[in-house]
């Protein structure tokens, strides 16, 4: 009689086969005892399966089971229940990181058309898909058994058990045990799947700490929308994950406290794949970090586009995975800002003047006194150029500003023309602040100070519109007295 006993706990598993474990414990979920050729029993951290006779027949009826392959084409899992658009996300990310070689699965050679809803009253997403034959969860898996249908001591695995698993192939396929294999093979039920820009893709592996918990919300899952299969990053993929998890928890214990990212694309030593492992992230939960990324899905939202022709696509923001990345980092979401702007010339503006509300009070105090001296400086613009009789060119000043304050290379250069600054252009902001300023430019966190000084100044917005879009900017009512002036000076 064969007996196997998984635990998520047993130290010699690492995080995929803890998740594979929960995968199993999933695809054993929907199963009737009384029509199998096994019986089992799932506890909270342990699945225990046992049977007689014929290894690889039985767990050939489990995985028949498990996996199967619709008229349509689908990959389906009936324990995940998935819709029309969530069985074209899973198919699409487990053929394009477990299955991506063409040995371990069969595709039509013959596209079809698939249509996707992503907005009310707006152009639905067209993509081709070809639809699938057949796969190695539903073949024989042969290399696993003896010549009596037995399991092997050790089983050679490939990247289909788990993508990058073996770096190169020059070193060999890695050994596997009995258990290890079983676990793997349900590891794809488990996973997060995410289709990146530039031919690339993300699997995300989730902790898993309680196998019946995780087993009841993940079955409240039917799968991803095409919305949310197209991520912008690998970071945003983790966290994407996490809060879908976060929004389907009961209580806080049942969590999942952190997941890995595996980012799939091309390497130059294996021509012949196109989603081998590039990097691997380890994400952890942090209710503030979620709580950032959801206000900036929100503010940096992809879009349907589409052309003369009547062609669409999803446009994904450039702004996102910047933030997404500083965020898994565990920076401020703005960190960086000054080379990010270098880099692109044009962002998505009015997703960042949003984002600037959730800055923290610190963070917003410094926010604010740059945005009121801004304020000033622009007042002392307006009226030059009246006198001159000519129009305000506010792009053009606000690239001044900006580049004063990109142009300083050390610490004591940005604080001495963010002072200078300060002082020259006051407002009522920088009244009674200058000790949290001055911490700001001569702690460790200067860099810091750099970015918010140049996001405020990117992101200035009058009351009565944007600057940046020729709008009316609000002059002050009176200009600062010479009393407010000496406190600003004196505080500083």
């Amino acid at each position: 009689m064969a007996e196997f006993t998984l635990s998520i706990f047993d130290p010699n598993t690492l995080l995929p086969h803890r998740a594979g474990i929960a995968g199993l414990a999933l695809a054993l979920s929907v199963l009737n005892h009384e029509d199998a050729p096994l019986v089992w029993e799932v506890m909270e951290d342990t699945v225990k399966l046992a049977w007689e006779g014929n290894d690889r027949e039985v767990i050939k009826w489990l995985l028949d089971k498990t996996y199967q392959v619709t008229k349509g084409g689908y990959l389906d899992v009936p324990a995940l229940k998935l819709d029309d658009q969530g069985g074209y996300t899973f198919t699409e990310g487990v053929t394009a990181s477990f299955l991506q070689h063409s040995k371990q699965r069969a595709r039509d050679g013959t596209a079809v058309a698939k249509t996707f809803t992503i907005d009310e009253g707006q152009p639905e997403i067209k993509v081709e898909f070809r639809p699938l034959l057949s796969c190695y969860y539903t073949g024989d898996l042969k290399e696993a058994f003896n010549s009596k249908g037995l399991f092997k001591k050790e089983i050679s695995l490939k990247g289909h058990h788990l993508p990058g698993l073996v770096e190169c192939f020059v070193n060999g396929a890695y050994q596997e045990s009995p258990e290890g294999f079983l676990a793997l093979l349900f590891l794809p039920l488990a996973c997060g799947y995410y289709r990146l820009p530039n031919f690339r893709s993300a699997v995300v592996i989730p902790e898993v700490m309680n196998l019946k918990q995780w087993v009841n919300r993940r079955r409240e899952f039917s799968g991803r929308t095409y919305r949310n299969f197209r991520s912008s990053g690998a970071g945003e993929s983790a966290l994407h994950f996490l809060l879908q998890e976060k929004l389907l928890e009961d209580a806080k214990l049942e969590r999942v406290d952190y997941c890995e990212v595996y980012q799939l694309g091309k390497q130059t030593w294996d021509a012949n794949q196109s989603y081998l492992k590039q990097a691997v992230y380890r994400v952890e939960v942090k209710d503030r970090i979620l709580e950032l990324y959801d206000a900036a899905v929100q503010f940096f939202p992809a879009k349907v586009k589409q052309t003369d022709k009547g062609e669409t696509w999803l446009a994904i923001s450039k702004v996102l995975p910047w933030i997404c990345d500083n965020l898994v980092a565990g920076k401020s979401w703005y960190a960086g800002f000054f080379e990010f702007r270098k880099r692109n010339e044009m962002y998505e503006r009015r997703g960042l003047v949003k984002m600037t509300d959730v800055l923290a009070d610190k963070e917003k105090t410094l926010f604010d006194t740059v945005q009121g001296a801004f304020s000033a400086y622009l007042r002392g613009q307006i009226v030059q150029a009246q006198k001159q009789g000519r129009k305000l060119d506010y792009g053009q000043v606000t690239d001044k500003v900006i580049y004063r304050m990109q142009r300083p290379s050390t610490q004591q250069e940005f604080a001495t023309a963010l002072v200078d600054f300060l002082s020259q252009f006051r407002s009522k902001s920088s009244r009674g602040v200058g000790l949290e300023v001055y911490q700001w430019l001569h702690g460790e966190n200067w860099r810091q100070a750099r970015d918010l000084t140049l996001l405020a100044i990117a992101t200035y917005t009058s009351k009565k519109g944007d600057a940046l879009d020729g709008q009316e900017i609000p002059i002050e009512s009176s200009p600062e007295s010479d009393k407010d002036s000496e406190v600003f000076e004196l505080s500083f």
